[in-house]
């Protein structure tokens, strides 16, 4: 054997040791491949039940994924039999963008998802976080506001220049996070709080 290839099988062998219990750590949290969340912090489609209610009435049957014109939700994967397959939201990967159609909510044959009216969608809610957001350091940036399939009923740049978020306009969709050019991103979805 090379001296070349003992050192490059040494430094491999070494940064297996290193990589193998941080992947180990993120399969026991339930992320898989296509998931970046941890179980606990999983958006579920336009219309979605409370969580227990809807892994309840979840068929995994995929009609939501296959009728999303967004493609923006997926099946999830990860090694919890209860969560399997069931469809949710990575406002990282693709964003609801509250579609004219709202196929999901109609497409579904268990009642897991709800029809309801655009406005009152709630997969999560935006929060702003300035100190990493361009405008801080004067460059103005409007991404966030720009580009909410909301507008100004969920997102405004106030008269101080500052973004804010309206907790009753918000649904969550993670369009202004998908938008955002800063990392880490200075808008993120987050859960709805249980008492809302």
């Amino acid at each position: 054997m090379s001296e070349e290839k003992g050192r490059r099988d040494f430094f491999k062998e070494a940064f297996t040791q290193i990589i193998k219990p941080v992947a180990e750590f993120l399969d026991d949290v339930g992320m898989g491949e296509n998931q970046k969340y941890p179980v606990d912090v999983i958006f579920r489609p336009p219309g979605a039940l409370p969580e227990p209610e809807f892994l309840e009435k979840c068929h995994r049957c995929g009609n939501c994924v296959k009728n999303c014109p967004a493609d923006a939700i997926q099946p999830l994967q990860c090694k919890d039999s209860n969560l399997v397959n069931t469809p949710y939201i990575d406002p990282e990967e693709q964003p609801c963008v509250i579609c004219d159609s709202l196929a999901c909510m109609y497409v579904c044959p268990s009642g897991a998802l709800q029809t309801v009216f655009a406005e009152d969608i709630r997969i999560g809610l935006a929060v702003f976080n300035s100190e990493t957001c361009l405008r801080k350091q004067s460059v103005e940036c409007s991404y966030c506001v720009d580009t909410c399939p909301i507008g100004e009923d969920a997102i405004i740049l106030s008269q101080e220049n500052i973004i804010d978020v309206f907790d009753s306009g918000c649904t969550g969709c993670g369009v202004c996070q998908y938008a955002c050019p800063t990392d880490p991103k200075s808008i993120a979805i987050h859960p709805i709080p249980q008492s809302q």
